[in-house]
């Protein structure tokens, strides 16, 4: 591990005031320490970001939530407006991880997180990711958990946080904050495909703290289901995100978003727009699901997927359907 220095940030104008090119922010480091260890990420400084007082979550007049980038997903996972508001968002953080891992990580360090791509994470291979130009060995190589939407020549990782794909169904923005001022970005435009530049996962400028992220009222039934090797704790294969309102048998409105498909949270605009005004019904959410994975471009050993999520958005969407009847 390369030496590096420590600091504690006393303030959001502080911790921006440390940063530099060769400056990390530092939240619960659960994922970032690990890369440390490995020689993947070598940061000549930390700033400690997780004091900060960002670890709260307000309940706001309309019933939605700002939930500070500092709060624990444990915190975020038992807090009662959320179970109760946004159970959806609850189910995806406690399948996100361990019960040791969710105490110290925090919501800021889980939407940045990075991939979990065997050759990012080894130092000695190439990767686009982390070197860009060397290559992108996964894709004649072991793929069968990576991308098949939305991919490209120099990427076909997915974007492993469960807590984002349940975000990015709710609507929900994040609150940034660098030496300019502050902005909020939509959810949904956060993370990147990788197109020519794997290396950025979000549109993130170097600097930019993330401070809160910001969940609109939901208002109709939803669920997080996530499909994975073992049932302990592991990074989905395929999972879903789904809200659906449902009035006299017609779908009023839907969302669902995927995760372990692609490079970001995939929000399924194509599934949405079929099932709008339409019946709620398995061959509604049949159709609708092969309408969106007509986009999928499978490698050679992960074509798998695509009747996984097939299957995974019409037995969701189903469920939600009988258990609103």
């Amino acid at each position: 591990m390369r030496p590096f220095t420590y600091e504690r940030a006393t303030s959001a104008e502080d911790a921006l005031a440390r940063h530099d090119h060769e400056t990390y922010y530092l939240g619960g480091g659960t994922n970032l320490v690990d890369l440390m260890r490995l020689g993947v990420e070598t940061p000549a400084r930390l700033v400690d970001v997780a004091h900060l007082p960002y670890d709260q979550i307000q309940l706001t007049p309309d019933g939605g939530l700002v939930i500070g980038a500092a709060v624990s997903n444990s915190a975020l996972a038992a807090d009662r407006a959320v179970r109760e508001g946004q159970p959806m968002l609850a189910q995806a953080v406690l399948a996100g991880a361990s019960g040791q891992i969710r105490n110290l990580a925090t919501v800021g360090g889980n939407l940045l997180q990075r991939t979990r791509c065997s050759y990012f994470q080894d130092a000695a291979k190439p990767c686009n990711k982390r070197n860009p130009g060397s290559g992108c060995p996964a894709r004649e190589g072991e793929h069968h958990n990576l991308a098949i939407l939305g991919h490209s020549t120099a990427c076909v990782a997915t974007h492993p946080s469960d807590m984002a794909v349940a975000l990015a169904a709710l609507n929900a923005s994040v609150r940034v904050r660098n030496r300019a001022g502050e902005r909020t970005i939509p959810m949904d435009e956060f993370h990147r495909l990788p197109g020519a530049e794997p290396e950025r996962d979000t549109v993130l400028e170097p600097g930019d703290l993330v401070t809160a992220v910001e969940v609109p009222p939901l208002g109709m039934p939803s669920r997080y289901r996530k499909v994975r090797e073992r049932a302990s704790f592991a990074f989905a294969l395929v999972s879903i995100a789904a809200a659906l309102d449902v009035d006299d048998g017609v779908v009023r409105d839907v969302r669902v978003a995927l995760g372990g498909v692609a490079h970001k949270p995939w929000r399924a605009r194509r599934a949405e727009a079929v099932l709008r005004g339409s019946a709620a019904t398995r061959e509604s959410f049949l159709r609708a699901a092969e309408a969106e994975l007509e986009a999928a471009a499978p490698l050679r050993d992960n074509a798998y997927k695509v009747p996984l999520a097939r299957n995974l958005i019409v037995r969701t969407l189903t469920e939600l359907v009988e258990g609103t009847a």
